[in-house]
């Protein structure tokens, strides 16, 4: 489990930065819920009461996995709940996309959303641009998405799960049209 101390928890802690994402698919990275909430108790509260930031929760996949590990740390820190979901999302289909969000929203009416992390898996190019098209016009004109960020801003791909043609960058760091 990561430990939120040393010299990064002192930047976050110092930062003027108004909003404090927490962990990144903690499901993922073998963080269970009961652990993030711990953690949440003990350093993120204290964020948001002796600092006045805002908090998002962790950021799941769009996953069962994902979605499971979410509803389960949102039911332990109920009486403390974040100021916004977040949210990733991962796939081929604008319209799965967009029910996946508004399924969580309907979920959780009251926190706006972030999605820190979206982007269409397809190799074809054409379905690619469509996805982020109708996802970023979509997300534009839903008055419950506070931001979003399409995956892919950097020179190589993260991996290979991650689409060549969603990368936002060329390798030489100029912008792609997408």
């Amino acid at each position: 489990m990561p430990n939120l101390e040393g010299g990064e928890w002192s930047n976050v802690w110092n930062s003027d930065q108004p909003i404090v994402h927490f962990f990144n698919e903690p499901e993922r990275a073998g963080i269970s819920p009961e652990q993030a909430a711990e953690k949440w108790n003990a350093q993120m509260l204290p964020l948001r009461n002796e600092k006045g930031k805002k908090l998002v929760s962790p950021s799941c996949s769009n996953d069962e996995n994902g979605q499971a590990w979410l509803s389960s740390f949102m039911s332990l820190v109920s009486g403390n709940p974040p100021d916004f979901l977040g949210l990733h999302y991962y796939g081929t289909n604008g319209d799965d996309a967009v029910s996946f969000i508004q399924s969580m929203h309907n979920l959780h009416p009251t926190l706006p959303i972030i999605v820190s992390e979206i982007a269409s898996i397809s190799r074809n190019y054409d379905e690619v641009l469509s996805f982020t098209a109708q996802l970023a016009n979509w997300m534009d004109n839903t008055e419950w998405i506070f931001e979003y960020g399409f995956f892919g801003c950097m020179a190589q791909c993260a991996d290979g799960f991650v689409s060549p043609e969603a990368q936002l960058m060329n390798a030489d760091g100029s912008l792609r049209d997408l």
